[in-house]
């Protein structure tokens, strides 16, 4: 085999009519991220994935993108009336990426968690198997049923259930969908042994749980809360005064007869509350994400900056749960504006206003900002991020 190249296509095309609601449930917000995004996070998180496509039904696309923000995968695909021709469609976008890939993996939006361990397990087995697929065993006795009554039990021994993402050498599952294009199997695997493939079973996770009622809803969401990893970081930032009329604190300007000297729109107290975020998630300070000798960020509103950690926080997975900022200075006085404060920060952090707190302190004439050469800001914030 050549050496492995990984594309992840996500089918997030189906409508998901057992599940109610106008929203499909690939884009409804399960513990604040819709089902899709995780699905994609999982994948780019993933060292041995190298691209990511979604196959989408075409009234979706704004939904998919909304959901998303500013995450994006490599390419979006429009589905087709039947899952058979939504893989088809998305496996042929495949054949436009270069280099091109040699393997795939084919999984349903609609199971939101992929354990890390299951895409290393599927991969190995592709080394000697065309394809691969995780199964559970079932350990519920089966019945028939005959008019709502019981009819006979069914033997489980031998019989397994079948999860996604399931994995393929790229030409061979590209090829069997090409042949059998009007097939009404069911998933790709089946697909597969219609064309011969050998496929190899690896142990599936009941963490791959399908979402396809609302209580499978509720079920995931007590999955992701229980996983939940707490995390915290703190913020520190300090501006001198300079010529001006007014200092931008929290994206609000408040008339002052100095201004605040800065690269950027010099908003201390944002930019304290970035690094709080980007030190919570373990990404660094705010200048190495925006340096301040990049003529680009010369003047900019300090909400880019702040609006950039909010997405890296997604992208893991997380959500913020609530902010503390502290403003010291001896002027200009700060609680007139707090409530601006709040609430010009929360659309940003997606926050309601009781879980940001703005408050302000003097040095007691002590040191520069008891001195008024300046303003400092200390903040913190509180990020859960499921596993």
């Amino acid at each position: 085999m050549p050496e492995k190249i990984v594309t992840a296509l996500i089918m997030a095309a189906g409508s998901g009519t057992r599940f109610g609601g106008d929203t499909p449930k690939q884009f409804q917000l399960i513990a604040g991220l819709a089902p899709v995004r995780r699905v994609l996070n999982s994948f780019r998180q993933h060292p041995q994935i190298s691209s990511v496509g979604i196959v989408v039904a075409q009234q979706d696309l704004a939904l998919l993108k909304d959901v998303l923000e500013t995450d994006a995968p490599d390419f979006i695909i429009e589905g087709g009336a039947a899952r058979q021709i939504s893989v088809l469609n998305g496996l042929e976008a495949i054949t436009a990426l270069k280099p091109l890939p040699t393997h795939v993996l084919i999984h349903d939006a609609a199971r939101p968690i992929i354990p890390a361990n299951i895409i290393d397990e599927l991969l190995i087995a592709l080394k000697d198997h065309d394809a691969a697929v995780p199964v559970i065993p079932l350990w519920d006795t089966l019945s028939t049923t005959i008019d709502g009554n019981l009819a006979g039990d069914i033997p489980r021994d031998g019989v397994v259930a079948r999860q996604t993402p399931q994995a393929f050498r790229f030409a061979p599952i590209l090829a069997a969908h090409r042949e059998f294009k009007n097939s009404p199997k069911t998933d790709d695997i089946s697909l597969a042994k219609l064309a011969g493939l050998s496929v190899h079973l690896t142990q599936g996770s009941p963490l791959l749980h399908k979402l396809t009622t609302e209580d499978d809803k509720a079920l995931l969401e007590r999955l992701f809360h229980s996983s939940a990893i707490p995390l915290s970081g703190t913020g520190y930032d300090v501006h001198r005064f300079g010529p001006g009329d007014k200092v931008t604190l929290c994206g609000i300007p408040i008339p002052y007869h100095q201004g605040l000297e800065g690269h950027s729109d010099a908003d201390v107290a944002m930019h304290a509350l970035t690094d709080a975020i980007l030190g919570a998630i373990g990404e660094g300070d705010i200048g190495q994400h925006f340096p301040p000798s990049d003529a680009k960020w010369k003047g900019a509103a300090s909400s880019i900056f702040l609006k950039h950690a909010v997405e890296l926080v997604k992208r893991q997975n997380g959500h913020i749960t609530n902010v503390d900022v502290t403003i010291v200075c001896e002027r200009p006085k700060i609680s007139p504006y707090s409530g601006a404060m709040r609430e010009a920060l929360m659309p940003i952090l997606g926050l309601p206003k009781n879980r940001i707190n703005i408050k302000a302190t003097t040095s007691e004439k002590l040191g520069f900002t008891g001195r008024s050469e300046g303003i400092a800001a200390m903040a913190s914030a509180t990020i859960i991020v499921w596993q």
